[in-house]
């Protein structure tokens, strides 16, 4: 069942939500600037395979973010839809839900990497795995990296954390595509287009980017695994009357 509640334009979750990103974002850079130490290096997820990796980075990554841009636009999505869904559900709803569409994003951009991390470590020796296992950090922090493309992949996926709400903020747009799938959303405020075929729209360009653009440092199959985990979640809730 719904929870009912008064409307509200900030409600508790998502305002606390946008503090403790703000927090985060404000403290990377300020450790950034006084210290010159980047807290990414702990907070932002690695692959499990990299020696930088801390069980805790698969949820302190969900609250880290690159640049000015990277954060504004997760948080803007963030307060726009998670407004409704936890105005819509009731806060205690929303956070599970939020949180799980976020742990379920890592998740399937961990196993999409460890697909890539096993097909490239096959086509490497074993000493020069090792090397860029204990050595590859160094190499990523000074701006470098291998001239061997394949040494270079594997250092790129070890050793580039994955930062960012975006795993989260795609499973609350699943949801509100789901739940107000007639909602006319403007994209650039000038053209509308209901919920559902902007989710729709926007799931299909990930998925296509995903396999197209497999470099370009966007997690897109984190954001298709926000998606699909708040597909699941809700079909899950819907069948047991959760929802």
């Amino acid at each position: 069942m719904i929870a009912q509640q008064r409307f509200s334009l900030m409600p508790t979750v998502v305002k606390n939500l946008l503090i403790i990103n703000g927090l985060f974002f404000m403290g990377m850079i300020s450790f950034r600037s006084t210290f010159g130490v980047d807290i990414t290096q702990w907070l932002g997820l690695y692959y499990p395979a990299s020696e930088s990796f801390i069980p805790s980075q698969l949820v302190t990554h969900m609250f880290m973010h690159g640049n000015i841009g990277h954060i504004a636009s997760n948080m803007i999505m963030l307060w726009f839809l998670g407004s409704a869904m936890e105005n819509y559900w009731g806060s205690q709803r929303f956070l599970i839900y939020y949180m799980l569409t976020g742990l379920g994003a890592s998740a399937l951009q961990i196993a999409v990497n460890a697909y890539e991390y096993y097909s490239l470590a096959a086509s490497v020796s074993p000493e020069n795995l090792q090397v860029v296992v204990t050595e590859g950090a160094e190499l990523i922090e000074r701006g470098y990296n291998y001239t061997n493309s394949t040494m270079g992949a594997l250092n790129r996926l070890l050793n580039t954390p994955m930062v960012g709400a975006s795993g989260a903020v795609f499973g609350v747009l699943l949801a509100f595509g789901m739940t107000f799938p007639n909602q006319v959303i403007y994209l650039n405020f000038f053209f509308p287009i209901k919920a559902k075929y902007f989710v729709i729209g926007y799931g299909l360009l990930e998925l296509y980017n995903g396999f197209a653009t497999s470099n370009s440092g966007i997690a897109h199959f984190a954001h298709l695994g926000g998606m699909l985990f708040g597909f699941l979640l809700i079909r899950r809730w819907r069948k047991t009357r959760y929802l």
